[in-house]
């Protein structure tokens, strides 16, 4: 296991113990995690089995019930089942895991090139123009009105 990775220990009272900041945490917190890309392990307080899989399981669940819009649709969960204990499942699941990785690199080339072309409008090139000019500005004052 790498230095680097946070250890979230869960405790049989379902509370969970992040030990690299010594404090309890709650999913909210574990979603911050992830949504920063930190490496974390969630293991049991006991028996020190990797219990990250089911703790991510249960944030999937509780956003799918509390979400207007759900990600997970019936029809993709029962796609999803169907591959259980089928002679696809390691196939099936490399492909979503390459998909995903695949279509994040595209939304990050789209949000790049986006950001590249609003920088490149007369409004973006204006407002670098005034960030530049803003300094020399700071010490004048406004004309007085007699």
């Amino acid at each position: 296991m790498s230095a680097n990775v946070i250890i979230i220990k869960k405790y049989p009272n379902r509370r969970l113990y992040d030990t690299s900041q010594s404090q309890y945490v709650n999913l909210n917190d574990i979603k911050a995690l992830i949504n920063s890309h930190k490496a974390f392990q969630v293991v049991d307080s006991k028996t020190g089995e990797d219990v990250t899989k089911s703790l991510l399981l249960q944030i999937i669940a509780e956003q799918e019930s509390t979400d207007q819009q759900s990600l997970l649709t019936n029809t993709l969960l029962m796609q999803l089942i169907r591959f259980y204990d089928s002679d696809m499942q390691a196939f099936v699941r490399q492909y979503l895991e390459m998909s995903l990785a695949h279509f994040l690199d595209q939304q990050d080339a789209i949000d790049g090139f986006m950001k590249q072309m609003v920088n490149n409008s007369p409004m973006g090139l204006f407002n670098q123009f005034m960030q530049q000019a803003n300094p020399l500005w700071p010490g004048q004052q406004p004309p007085k009105k007699d």
